[in-house]
């Protein structure tokens, strides 16, 4: 395997982040060499792509494992993107071969290994930048949840509301069931003027299974999408959520994301024991 980017990487591949189905998981755009283009001209392939993010990734003169990553959606760039960053890695391990790679976003270096199995199938794990957690205004929250439609009755009292960071902020909300997670109908314009106001990438809405298993949907109308299918950058933040909340070490968890949209995905979040950054698990497959 050589260590350039191949010929007419330019044009957008198209890839389902999460899932070994192209029909499941998060579709992201990846342009493998994006060095031609203007950071206007990436914004409007993703707005051609419509999906909720495009994967921008830029060489680095001595460094062939090495990329610099910009992250489009239809409407804006984001810091950093999870199942974009996943497919991105799929994609640049297939043209490169597995190992590890370094993707230099805006929200800082994320160390991403790629792994292929005995069947050729490829597997991501991305290392967040340094997470923190931090509360969220009684008054923001009652807007979130006016926007929502939900109640504040209707929310788990185990898993308070907070904003949380690992390389995008995210406010993390709760429901009391599955059944409310399940019923989403929020109002669009409302939600997205209070996420613009606080820097909000997406809700990560919540609710627990089990102690390791949650099943989680994530509003993102900033980015001109009404749901996020699978999201790698919401689970991280989770994750260090969950890690401060429950002083949680060497932690293994599994988030199910799309089963209401109709493309299930699996993301598996790790926590290590003396290291502050989150890892996030996933598959990625071509879309054809």
């Amino acid at each position: 395997m050589t260590d350039n980017t191949p010929a007419g990487s330019a044009e957008p591949l198209r890839y389902a982040a999460f899932t070994a189905d192209p029909a499941g998981g998060n579709p992201a755009g990846v342009v493998l060499d994006a060095t031609a283009l203007s950071g206007e001209q990436q914004l409007a392939v993703a707005a051609r792509l419509g999906y909720s993010e495009t994967a921008f990734l830029g060489p680095v003169p001595g460094q062939p494992r090495t990329r610099t990553v910009r992250y489009f959606s239809p409407l804006a760039e984001v810091p950093f993107c999870g199942h974009a960053t996943i497919a991105a890695a799929v994609a640049l391990g297939e043209a490169i071969g597995p190992g590890e790679l370094l993707f230099e976003t805006k929200a800082g270096p994320v160390p991403v290994t790629v792994e292929r199995s005995a069947a050729g199938e490829f597997t991501a794990t991305l290392t967040s930048v340094p997470p923190h957690v931090e509360p969220v205004a009684a008054e923001d929250l009652a807007q979130a949840l006016d926007a929502l439609r939900w109640k504040a009755a209707e929310l788990d009292p185990e898993l308070p509301p907070v904003i949380a960071y690992a390389g995008a902020r995210h406010l993390v909300i709760a429901a009391a069931t599955r059944a409310r997670l399940a019923d989403l109908d929020y109002d669009f314009d409302a939600l997205a003027a209070l996420m613009r106001r606080l820097d909000l990438v997406t809700l990560q809405l919540v609710w627990e299974q089990d102690a390791t298993t949650f099943h989680v949907r994530d509003p993102f109308p900033v980015g001109g999408v009404v749901e996020d299918p699978a999201t790698g950058a919401a689970a991280a933040a989770f994750g260090a959520y969950l890690r401060e909340l429950r002083g949680l070490d060497d932690a293994r968890l599994t988030l199910h994301q799309g089963e209401d949209l109709g493309r299930p995905g699996l993301l598996t979040v790790g926590l290590t024991a003396g290291d502050p950054r989150v890892r996030v698990t996933g598959r990625a497959v071509r879309i054809p």
